[in-house]
């Protein structure tokens, strides 16, 4: 991101007042920490769309019942030889979306998930980096929860169902 970006996201509204907080305030900081990377989507009039940030993460089982599980989650998802190969590890490196807003008057519109789907893409395909899994922890409310879950995110356990934020995953490999 650039000066301008930074100064151009002050106008920039989701309409979650904990993400819009973040890119008004906490991003730059995180950016220049190399903590994450952030990213902007325009439209032609200058206005920024969409914001989101990358940071590399690891997906972390914690027991052996909750690895079971996952491999039995994921055995709907995948072709057996990638279940095999994924169940011999354990850790599986990932890509984190740390933030992800759309401008509210652009929601609803397929920007999320074309934000999505180029992450995926990027780390699916042109292997910049070890990356089996996109993972998010998700905002903990109807709306958000239901997004993830219509672009193939799963619930990586059940124990945060009453926690701030729920910890997402999504297959890439």
């Amino acid at each position: 991101m650039t000066d301008a970006d930074y100064e151009n996201m002050s106008a920039f509204s989701c309409g979650i007042k904990e993400l819009d907080d973040f890119f008004h305030f906490e991003i730059k900081e995180c950016v220049m920490r190399h903590y994450l990377s952030a990213y902007c989507a325009y439209i032609d009039s200058g206005e920024i769309i969409a914001a989101f940030t990358l940071m590399n993460d690891a997906l972390m089982i914690g027991s052996q019942t909750e690895k079971e599980d996952f491999i039995d989650d994921l055995r709907f998802e995948a072709d057996e030889d990638i279940v095999d190969f994924v169940n011999r590890q354990t850790s599986y490196p990932a890509i984190n979306i740390g933030h992800l807003g759309v401008t509210e008057k652009y929601q609803s519109n397929g920007i999320g998930t074309a934000i999505i789907d180029l992450v995926a893409d990027t780390y699916s395909k042109h292997r910049q980096a070890g990356c089996q899994f996109i993972t998010v922890d998700a905002l903990n409310n109807p709306k958000t929860i239901k997004f993830y879950h219509k672009n193939d995110f799963g619930a990586q356990t059940d124990r945060d169902m009453a926690s701030h934020t729920r910890r997402m995953y999504r297959i890439i490999i």
